[in-house]
């Protein structure tokens, strides 16, 4: 008779686990053949925190694991041993750091969804948003040139305010732009902030239920694009796009200022920082970073 063969799971051995309103730290587990650790994880707050609120899951957005000299990031849950052939997984340069690691990728993500905007809007961009997936979005802006970008975000000093180019305004105001890019997963919000015939570019991933009234866009004349990085891609792209971020950080900007938006906690302290994502004491930095290596 012969034996029924089973495909090798992608990922092994998760950390944290959402379950009750509250993350708990699973024991580390050994390393199958095959695998690499997971050495670090980063942190997604704003998907991460409405998880909190759902059925009991492993959590995780984007964990680290070292071959070589190099990084290999794939989307598996936090500090998981992976495939390094995972489907999604990307490579950095030999030697890059992990704050460079953990900042490309999130400006990977604007960066595929930017190609899909007119390149004509860019400069005087109104972001929407003060975490790592906006910090992402006006460091690619940046790349792409633009001088001017905007930020609305209610937090006092938000970090994001020292990328080069930008300027952060509070809500309420009376800032509106042609090209508004929600990164906060709100896209009602910014679309309040699109000026007739503009563009509304979502990028920060919506509540499922969240909806723009049709009659709305119909009326204002918004163009809507959706800024998913997976959409119509291809895997040469996809990493592609990681490199050129990458690049851009570690040539173009001050080590000590992509170390400013990142904090390291011990994965050990999982636990007390989800607590802490609904309210004031969540950490300042927009970049949070798990490591797992004596965890």
């Amino acid at each position: 008779m012969s034996q029924r063969t089973t495909a090798r799971p992608p990922h092994a051995g998760a950390r944290i686990r959402l379950r009750a309103g509250a993350a708990h730290l699973l024991p580390a587990a050994g390393v199958p053949e095959g695998m690499v650790a997971g050495a670090f994880s980063v942190l997604s707050p704003g998907t991460e925190r409405r998880h909190l609120t759902g059925p009991g899951r492993d959590a995780g957005y984007m964990t680290l694991g070292q071959t070589g000299e190099a990084w290999v990031l794939a989307p598996v849950p936090h500090g998981a041993a992976f495939d390094p052939a995972h489907q999604g997984a990307v490579r950095t340069s030999p030697g890059t750091s992990v704050e460079v690691a953990a900042l490309a990728r999130f400006q990977q993500m604007a960066h595929l969804g930017l190609d899909r905007v007119p390149a004509a809007e860019l400069d005087g961009a109104l972001v929407v948003g003060s975490g790592p997936v906006a910090l992402g979005c006006v460091l690619e802006l940046h790349r792409r040139g633009a001088t001017n970008v905007r930020v609305v975000t209610s937090r006092r000093h938000a970090p994001i305010g020292r990328a080069p180019g930008v300027t952060c305004v509070a809500p309420g105001g009376p800032a509106t732009g042609r090209l508004v890019i929600d990164a906060a997963g709100d896209p009602l919000r910014a679309a309040a902030l699109t000026v007739p015939g503009g563009v509304l570019g979502l990028l920060g991933t919506p509540e499922a239920t969240a909806t723009l009234p049709a009659v709305e866009v119909h009326r204002a004349g918004w163009t809507v694009v959706g800024m998913h990085e997976l959409a119509a891609l291809s895997t040469d792209a996809y990493q592609g796009a990681y490199s050129t971020s990458a690049a851009f950080l570690t040539d173009r900007l001050a080590p000590e200022l992509l170390a400013s938006w990142c904090r390291r906690v011990p994965g050990v302290r999982a636990p007390e920082l989800y607590a802490l994502l609904g309210g004031a004491g969540r950490p300042a930095e927009p970049v949070v970073v798990f490591d797992w290596r004596t965890a």
